[in-house]
């Protein structure tokens, strides 16, 4: 039996080799894909989240803020507390640096405390300034950040502190810090006095005295400090659920996204081992019926089906771990853990071999082979032996794919699914009804090909040609509906990924339009906390000649969960009587505002992703940690912000102030006096004091730059795209190249009767146009079903933003018109091949 599987198997493989290889190509690099982007994900979250805990070294419990820093006072009270043996202060921001886009992490230390918790924290001076650590001009780099800054030991660091710049003096290196995390160490003191912050702290890191109970002693604090001070702080433990919850949070959507959209790949390679093993059953009937007769069982038959499909997915899986952990390698040594979203940016990890992960993507491709197969497998088992020795009764067993109930099915519970709510805010039931729709459609395809084709059929045509092409299509649906779920499959998945990404980009695009409405736009620093306008300073901005009008925005940052990212608070001018000019609201939500919550409090508008991250709609109200007390605001409204997955607020900047008394600002948007220029405003800006550290640009350079780095987020996404595309090539040219050799009998018969090679050859390739026509009209409505599903059910229930549809009709039709010539010509010239043994040859079977 051994010997008989090996050889039916080895000799179907080695008369179609072409067929075999791309169904195992497809699945290697479905399962490829998927595991690299696992790997890299997986070992860029874990770097993230152990540069995360170095940070706070040996610490038992940390006590942090609800907003980014709090009022010193709090640290004596904990340092005293009668189970604290050491109570280190932490002083943590972002320091912007002059002309860069990217900020500098710094952490403020006591040097004597640290060195009880966080020890590898602590700079190494040079041997003739052991004082440097507590020196006001000294700052210490880790190597990741002395390389990306250029910087030595000794040399200058210039650094923003609101709009002067903080001259500091390179004294040494941080040896113990992790490659590839940038970030530097200064005495507390020095940072609270260089960055303007001072009495502020970041966090109190508190080592417990042997014998304390860290979990019971956790609860109480956390219970005395929320008595003596709601809703202020946070105490928690280094990587604790909610640490760890929050770290993941930051990128999971995009992460599990990325995942699914590799996975696209396999589900293309599973339809390929279904037509490849359906077209062999189909060209083996014979073979397996007479196999049948000489004793053969059908379970030994089932099982040989079978063996071969697993031995596809088996050769494909196992190329695809090995070249997954080959890429992910490539991926993490050549551009770090960051995949083009900016979550990891700066972690440079490398890759770690996960058996328990290879194991599951393994069996993952082995599964999709065998699916493919079984329905080829039990078709075999089931054909009688006398009908199956017969020539011309391949229809005749794909009878049973026209059955329209199971597609119907699918498509039924795919609808159904579209209204179930995401899980673990995951959008599960989301992903399985696109599943359920290229399921649904492509059993749908042989009943919908056959109804089209009959339909044409029975014009009446002088063409010999166009009519024999067209009777043989309506007749022989079922090889016309395997055919065509390779053309399904592959255009419907890419028009519904061209139509998501270029709604999103089109969205943000138009977006981004309307929330810059002034001339000119300026800003403290592009990146970082430390940059900012004094009132004094602003008053020079407005008096800049050629300024007409403007408006001052300031950002702060608050937390609302400790699971979760902070928000964002924006302070602006906004008018309560038309907020829409100062915002993209969502439809329905200033009226729904309007009601609810006393109109005594000031109106607050919050995010789409705020709005579904914590519960809030228009007219509830919404507590807010400013200045160490929650304020209360009335959720007036619902805005679009694609900027900000975690969440953000808008209240009015007027009433910011009278809660805080906070009137610095970051940025200023900057309207034109009549027959003034940008180009001559930004100059006068540049000329102030401190205009040459203000950062100004035109609404169209910020536009660019927005689109740019869209399209460098969803760089993996367009490259997997392509990938899907390329493979869904190849599988229809596979399928269609195996379809028309194995008809050599019956165009042997055809140039019997009188057709000549060239009518043949018009046939095919009037047939191979056709069904590819068909398959791209119903690629293109099946893709344009599942885009919705991606739009509307899971962008919103994995990053919590709407969009509008848009259609890239450009390139559509361009692959479109790929898909068309590829099947043409490859039907063409498989036909050529088919014809080329002559037609006594080609009917001796059948003598």
């Amino acid at each position: 039996m051994r010997r008989l599987t090996r050889w039916l198997a080895v000799g179907e493989w080695r008369s179609h080799p072409v067929r075999a290889l791309t169904a195992i190509a497809a699945i290697a690099i479905g399962v490829a894909l998927g595991f690299a982007i696992h790997l890299v994900n997986a070992a860029a979250l874990n770097e993230f989240t152990t540069a995360v805990h170095s940070l706070s070294g040996q610490a038992d419990v940390l006590v942090s803020g609800t907003e980014t820093t709090f009022d010193e006072a709090v640290y004596p009270v904990l340092a005293r507390l009668p189970e604290v043996a050491v109570a280190s202060p932490v002083l943590e921001f972002d320091a912007s640096m002059p002309g860069a886009r990217q900020a500098l992490k710094i952490i403020g230390l006591d040097v004597f405390r640290a060195g009880f918790i966080t020890p590898d924290l602590i700079g190494a001076p040079e041997q003739d300034l052991p004082y440097d650590t507590l020196a006001d001009d000294a700052i210490f780099l880790s190597p990741a950040a002395m390389n990306w800054l250029q910087s030595r030991p000794g040399g200058e660091l210039r650094l923003q502190a609101g709009s002067k710049v903080a001259v500091l003096r390179v004294a040494g290196s941080l040896q113990r810090a992790r490659v590839g995390q940038r970030f530097a160490v200064m005495d507390i003191a020095a940072a609270q006095w260089q960055f303007q912050r001072l009495g502020k702290l970041s966090r109190v890191d508190l080592k417990l005295r042997d014998g304390v109970d860290r979990g019971a002693f956790e609860r109480s604090l956390a219970a005395r400090l929320e008595r003596e001070f709601p809703g202020r702080f946070r105490v928690g433990q280094p990587d604790d659920a909610e640490q760890e919850s929050r770290n993941a949070n930051l990128s999971r959507a995009y992460r599990v996204n990325l995942s699914v959209l590799a996975l696209v790949a396999l589900f293309t390679g599973a339809f390929l081992v279904f037509s490849s093993q359906a077209l062999s059953v189909l060209r083996r009937r014979s073979e397996f019926a007479l196999l049948r007769v000489l004793g053969l069982e059908r379970r030994h038959l089932i099982r040989q089906v079978l063996l071969e499909g697993a031995l596809l997915g088996s050769i494909g899986s196992a190329l695809g771990v090995a070249g997954g952990y080959a890429l992910a390698a490539a991926v993490l040594r050549l551009f770090g853990g960051d995949l083009g979203a900016g979550y990891f940016a700066g972690v440079q990890p490398s890759v770690q071999w996960a058996p328990a992960a290879a194991l599951a993507y393994f069996t993952l491709g082995l599964g999709v082979a065998l699916l493919g197969g079984l329905a080829p497998a039990f078709d075999a088992a089931r054909a009688r032996p006398a009908v199956a020795l017969k020539a011309g009764t391949d229809e005749t067993a794909l009878r049973p794919l026209s059955r329209p109930w199971p597609g119907l099915a699918c498509l039924a519970l795919a609808g159904a699914m579209t209204f179930a709510p995401p899980v673990l805010e995951l959008p599960i039931f989301g992903y399985l009804s696109i599943a359920l729709l290229l399921v649904g459609a492509i059993a749908l395809m042989p009943r919908l090909s056959g109804m089209a084709f009959t339909a044409l059929s029975r014009r009446k045509t002088a063409n010999p040609v166009r009519a024999m092409a067209l009777a043989r299509l309506a007749n022989a649906s079922g090889q016309a509906g395997i055919a065509l779920g390779g053309v399904l499959a592959s255009f419907s998945l890419m028009v519904a990924m061209a139509i998501m990404v270029a709604s999103f980009r089109t969205s943000v695009d138009d977006w981004v339009l309307r929330i810059l409405p002034a001339d000119v736009y300026a800003r403290a620093a592009s990146a970082g906390t430390t940059g900012g306008l004094s009132p004094a300073e602003q008053d020079a901005l407005r008096a800049v000649p050629g300024v007409a009008r403007i408006e001052f925005l300031r950002v702060r940052s608050v937390s609302l969960a400790p699971d979760r990212a902070n928000v964002a608070i924006l302070a602006r001018d906004v008018d309560p009587d038309d907020p829409g000019r100062a915002m993209v609201l969502v439809d329905g939500s200033a009226h729904a505002g309007t009601v609810g919550a006393s109109a005594t409090l000031p109106p607050a508008w919050v995010s789409e992703a705020m709005s579904d991250l914590y519960g809030l709609q228009p007219g509830a109200k919404l507590r807010l940690p400013l200045q160490g007390r929650h304020r209360e605001f009335r959720i007036a409204g619902i805005w679009r912000d694609y900027a900000r997955a975690g969440g953000a607020v808008i209240v009015r900047r007027s009433d910011y102030i009278a809660l805080t008394g906070d009137r610095d600002a970051g940025d200023a948007a900057i309207w034109l006096a009549k027959n003034t220029g940008a180009a001559q405003v930004q100059e006068n800006i540049r000329k102030l004091p401190f205009g040459e550290l203000v950062e100004t640009s035109v609404p169209s350079e910020i536009r660019n730059l927005t689109l740019k780095i869209f399209d460098r987020s969803f760089a993996v996404t367009y490259l997997l795209e392509a990938i899907a595309i390329v493979i869904g090539l190849f599988g229809v040219a596979a399928t269609f190249s195996a379809q028309t050799l194995a008809r050599a009998r019956e165009f042997g018969m055809l140039r019997h009767v009188g057709v000549t090679r060239g009518q043949v050859l018009g046939i095919l390739a009037l047939e191979g146009a056709a069904l590819t026509t068909l398959g791209i009209l119903a690629g293109f409505a099946l893709g344009w079903v599942i885009s919705l599903v991606l739009v509307h059910v899971i962008n919103p229930q994995s990053f919590h933003w709407t969009m509008q549809m848009h259609y890239p009709w450009p390139l559509l039709a361009t692959v479109a018109l790929a898909l068309l010539l590829s099947s043409a010509a490859t039907a063409l010239i498989a036909g050529r091949q088919a014809l080329s043994g002559g037609p006594i040859r080609a009917v001796r079977e059948d003598w």
